[in-house]
């Protein structure tokens, strides 16, 4: 069986983030998606989510691709994970390019980085709904 994890915040769940968990799914038998703590995100990025980390593990085991989910804590804990699990290939989104290449002189897993879906981002998506709030605001 071919394991496959990937890390991610998935707040404000989009089809960009769905195309990400399909193809990652693809590259194997089993999808381990370690998803970020609300106090990770806070902590370690000054960022606060939309959902809470229950709503969005939720949302995630609802996703036929994905087979597991796990809490991330903390960003050493992906050597400890890829060997707690058994992970073969480790994904990311291409704007991660290169930050986790480490983890495959580490580990036996291999690091593979998907390009994102271009047209669609949770930034972006909280860009846009800013700028219709303040059209209507200043109508």
């Amino acid at each position: 069986m071919k394991r496959i994890i990937t890390y991610g915040t998935f707040d404000m769940l989009h089809y960009g983030h769905i195309n990400l968990l399909k193809r990652a799914r693809e590259m194997g038998d089993y999808l381990v998606v370690a998803l970020s703590t609300d106090e990770f995100n806070w902590h370690s990025k000054q960022k606060k989510t939309y959902f809470s980390f229950e709503k969005r593990k939720q949302l995630l085991e609802a996703i036929r691709y994905v087979d597991l989910v796990i809490p991330e804590e903390s960003w050493e804990q992906k050597i400890s994970d890829i060997n707690k699990y058994d992970i073969d290939t480790f994904v990311m989104g291409d704007d991660w390019n290169g930050q986790f290449d480490f983890i495959s002189n580490q580990t036996d897993a291999k690091v593979v980085y998907l390009a994102r879906t271009p047209e669609i981002s949770t930034t972006r998506i909280k860009k846009d709904l800013n700028k219709k709030k303040l059209v209507t605001e200043n109508s």
